[in-house]
């Protein structure tokens, strides 16, 4: 009678102590198992924000194909006067968007904004000398975030929701307007914008405009009979075209990041799913490995 008392003593208390280990087991599980769930359903938004971006990169790209004629009529107009003395003050326009999730594309152009005015070697403005208090107006809030912090005393004028799809010259052209508008002196404007590479590639680049009174002042235009305000007009419609060009050439690089974005986030986190698969199926087979053998353990016992 007594062994048989102290065997069921001996089975209830190796019962008891496997429940411990039992109790972390399915908590460790549960916690694997609402992680799986989480990264499961994070890989269904990211792949579907990679759908939408390739959805959209084709109209992105047929809208920098039209606005890249802009460009090259401002080409054309300021190929006599490209070699004109440089121009002492310098108006950055920085061209970034609102929306995020698009991997370094806005910290690039930011980058090369603050390359250009410390004037360090690997500037986009290549040699030129640019003046550590030159104003700075950015396009987007993502650029505005950044630079307000590296170099606050520099921003006079920023702006956003432009070019929330596809942007338009109406968009550039309010843009212009406003920096006409805004009272800062300048002899030029240097447009800092995201080059379009490939589809998978972009990189930070510079645009220089020359201002209306640079322009009146360059002896190719002076060789020209024109009324006193044609090289005002000339400015300001020269800064529209360039600004409508490189806002959709930004667009396209935006768009083209983003899906890039969301195939490396797809990507990860299927490694993690596979990962955390791997946790739980281990996790669930000791488990049952254990209450086996506490069902040994115990039919033995008794």
């Amino acid at each position: 009678m007594f062994a048989r008392q102290s065997l069921a003593r001996v089975a209830t208390q190796s019962s008891l102590a496997a429940t411990r280990p039992n109790a972390r087991n399915m908590a460790t599980l549960r916690e694997l198992e609402l992680r799986l769930k989480s990264v499961r359903n994070i890989e269904k938004i990211t792949k579907s924000m990679k759908m939408i971006a390739s959805a959209r990169l084709a109209k992105a790209q047929r809208a920098m194909g039209a606005a890249k004629d802009y460009g090259v009529a401002n080409a054309e107009v300021f190929e006599q006067s490209k070699d004109e003395a440089p121009t002492p003050k310098k108006l950055f326009v920085v061209i970034s968007s609102d929306k995020g999730l698009c991997g370094g594309i806005h910290s690039s152009v930011t980058k090369a904004t603050r390359r250009a005015i410390g004037n360090l070697p690997d500037s986009p403005l290549g040699t030129t000398t640019v003046e550590s208090d030159s104003p700075i107006m950015i396009v987007g809030d993502k650029s505005k975030a950044q630079l307000s912090r590296a170099l606050p005393q520099n921003i006079r004028l920023t702006f956003n929701q432009i070019g929330r799809d596809v942007p338009t010259f109406a968009d550039a052209s309010a843009v212009a307007d406003l920096i006409a508008k805004s009272g800062v002196e300048y002899d030029s404007v240097v447009l800092v914008y995201n080059k379009f590479v490939s589809a998978i590639s972009y990189e930070p680049a510079a645009l220089e405009i020359r201002g209306a009174k640079s322009l009146a002042e360059s002896s190719k235009f002076k060789t020209y009979e024109m009324e006193d305000d044609f090289t005002k007009d000339l400015s300001q419609f020269s800064l529209a075209n360039a600004i409508y060009a490189l806002l959709v050439e930004g667009h396209a690089c935006e768009i083209s990041a983003r899906r890039n974005a969301m195939d490396n986030a797809s990507k990860n986190a299927g490694d993690m799913i596979d990962r955390l698969q791997m946790q739980f199926n281990r996790g669930r087979q000791a488990a049952i490995t254990n209450e086996l053998v506490d069902i040994i353990t115990g039919a033995s016992a008794l």
